[in-house]
């Protein structure tokens, strides 16, 4: 089965937690802290693999989720980072974060790799926040929370020539008698409901990779029929081979054909105009073909190359393979916008989130949240009183002290901040 769009859970590792610890060595008074930190959580990377073609392993593995850093031990010994997660891809690969829309990654190459969710550092031990003032500290950091996102992995196929047309044109017979490849072909509408990809041999020994797209219907850039899921891979085809039923089996008319599929591949991206186009007058072994190309050429007016074939009979086939064949070897192997998507870094400006918020329950009590005020909570250890007291200075800090007396928060009051309860003192 062929899977090319699929939502995805990750989660990056944790941090191991930091450790409060102190030297205790005979002959050594007074030794001192000795709490290691922890290790990183491990990162979530996508990598690609030529020898995949489907998103199929995503089918039935949804969720995939970093191991966490080991802890801080004593004699200061760092705990181990956690090895990244690696995730096999196929090339054509684009993975977009299903809540911000944002374009996360775009992989292409074999073995191109990208971070989709980066794993959390490790915790500081008590080494780390030992000072003149106070020598030996009785305080560690836990790990910082990996990263953890929803997540949409789409699937463009990467071929070389792209068969478009209408439902029923002869697409998949096409392919079937020149290359190796095995689609199901019968006499009714969306036989080919998923893309087909075969290798096409030319007698000089050339070749080049064809895929059979699902047939267009009026109405597809909207979404209508098998709509995006088949122009989604249209995308990255170097050549667009429009296939034409010229005997009009279906009664429509061919040059009707032609136009409502480029205009439909226009609506969906107008860069897809910009592809060499080759129009295959397929069916010309049937009654009344000959005539209709005639016309077809007439309305055509444009200098696109049109050959006849028969995919049936096989007629026509060998010069149109090496039409695609010469105009492949005369545009670049990867086409511009594909190019250069390395060699351009964006920097976007993003509007620094607030630190926290704050809300009331229905109980009165108030809520305190945020991605930054939940991390620095999540990182705190509360089971030394130091690493409360410095939590309670950071929050002063950051302002949650004052935000709640304007928002008439008075001594006694409860404050929430996740499971975490604790009253106001004024």
């Amino acid at each position: 089965m062929f899977v090319d769009q699929v939502s995805v859970y990750v989660k990056a590792g944790d941090g191991g937690n930091g450790l409060v610890a102190y030297r205790r060595e005979k002959y050594v008074p007074m030794g001192g802290p000795a709490g290691g930190d922890g290790g990183n959580g491990a990162d979530v990377i996508f990598k690609v693999d030529e020898g995949l073609n489907t998103l199929m392993d995503f089918r039935y593995n949804r969720h995939f989720k970093g191991k966490r850093g080991e802890n801080g031990m004593s004699k200061t010994q760092h705990g181990k980072n956690a090895a990244p997660l690696v995730v096999a891809v196929p090339p054509g690969t684009t993975v977009i974060d299903e809540d911000t829309g944002e374009v996360i990654a775009d992989l292409l190459v074999h073995e191109q790799e990208a971070i989709i969710a980066k794993g959390g550092r490790g915790g500081r031990g008590n080494t780390r926040f030992a000072t003149p003032r106070n020598p030996a500290p009785d305080i560690a950091e836990n790990g910082e929370p990996g990263q953890e996102r929803n997540i949409k992995v789409e699937l463009k196929l990467i071929a070389d020539v792209g068969l478009v047309g209408f439902p029923s044109v002869g697409k998949s017979t096409f392919l079937s008698v020149v290359s190796a490849a095995k689609p199901k072909i019968a006499d009714y509408h969306f036989t080919t409901l998923s893309p087909n990809l075969g290798v096409v041999d030319t007698s000089d020994q050339r070749s080049f990779v064809m895929a059979d797209l699902p047939g267009l219907i009026e109405g597809a850039s909207e979404g209508v029929g098998l709509g995006h899921q088949f122009l989604r891979h249209v995308e990255r085809t170097r050549v667009i081979v429009h296939v034409i039923d010229m005997a009009s089996t279906e009664g429509r008319e061919p040059y009707e054909d032609y136009v409502k599929i480029n205009q439909e591949l226009e609506e969906y991206d107008e860069k897809l105009m910009n592809r060499p186009q080759i129009i295959a007058a397929n069916k010309m072994d049937m009654p009344g073909a000959k005539e209709n190309l005639e016309i077809f050429k007439e309305q055509l007016g444009e200098d696109i190359p049109v050959y006849e074939i028969s995919a049936l009979t096989k007629e026509g086939l060998r010069d149109i393979l090496f039409a695609i064949a010469d105009t492949l070897e005369a545009i670049p192997k990867i086409t511009k916008e594909l190019d250069d998507v390395d060699e351009t870094v964006v920097y976007r400006h993003q509007k620094e989130e607030a630190p926290f918020h704050i809300t009331r329950d229905p109980d009165g009590a108030y809520v305190l949240y945020g991605n930054k005020i939940e991390k620095l909570f999540k990182m705190t250890d509360f089971q030394h009183d130091e690493a409360v007291q410095r939590f309670a200075r950071q929050m002063r800090g950051m302002g949650v002290d004052t935000a709640l007396r304007e928002r008439g928060a008075k001594d006694g009051d409860t404050i929430r901040l996740l499971d975490y309860e604790f009253e106001f003192v004024e």
